[in-house]
């Protein structure tokens, strides 16, 4: 999450949620894949819209960890455990109206809302919140390694993007271009962001992180190009 260059101008991009999110796919093949994006980054979706409200805080912090300059104040509302939680099951209920799908595939959306606390726990320093209002902060700070991150967070990409190729073919050339696509420019902007320079501001920071909704209506474009095998 460090990157803020030019090449790196859609800001802070954690790839282990992105990860999860193709390897849904396999248990859950009738689900778009720009939704099982929404859902494993919805957390990262709402935080910096809290960021510009001025809800929850964020500081540019060099050193804090050796993977980035974030230091995360206050998020109570984007990545407790507990808010989390309350915003999978609205996720997961607001897709069954829409689509009228099956109990598992809600329950899919909601692990994978849930999963993004579990990997930010693992990556972060103790500064995860469990609920909205409490001091408890927890984070194993694989963070604090960079070559751990790396191989931690570029393994996961690799074995989640074969698992949805597994799951899906292409039925025409964009299917399989826009696929290759994403993930190159997600490997791209990963690197950028670990080894690339601080950004200038916490609000450069939430207006950057706002590209992230790109990402995901690119999952929707790919997965109408891609159908179930």
């Amino acid at each position: 999450m460090r990157g803020w260059t030019i090449d790196s101008r859609l800001g802070p991009v954690f790839i282990g949620h992105f990860a999860v999110a193709f390897a849904a796919k396999r248990v859950a093949p009738a689900v778009s894949l720009g939704t099982l994006m929404l859902a494993a980054q919805l957390a990262d979706l709402l935080w910096p819209t809290l960021l510009l409200l001025g809800i929850e805080q964020v500081r540019i912090s060099p050193g804090d960890t050796a993977t980035t300059p974030l230091e995360f104040l206050h998020y109570p509302y984007s990545h407790s455990f507990l808010a989390l939680f309350l915003w999978a099951l609205g996720l997961a209920g607001l897709y069954a109206l829409r689509h009228g799908r099956s109990l598992a595939a809600s329950a899919v959306l909601v692990a994978l809302v849930l999963s993004h606390w579990v990997l930010d726990v693992i990556t972060h320093r103790p500064d995860m919140p469990i609920t909205i209002g409490g001091a408890t902060r927890v984070g194993f700070g694989l963070w604090n390694s960079v070559a751990a991150d790396l191989l931690v967070e570029l393994a996961m990409l690799g074995v989640g993007v074969a698992l949805y190729v597994r799951a899906t073919r292409p039925v025409d050339r964009v299917g399989r271009l826009a696929l290759t696509a994403l993930v190159g420019l997600l490997c791209v902007v990963f690197i950028a962001n670990v080894f690339g320079p601080p950004p200038p501001s916490a609000t450069a920071v939430a207006w950057a992180a706002q590209a992230i909704w790109l990402l995901v209506a690119w999952g929707y474009w790919i997965d109408r190009h891609r159908r179930a095998r």
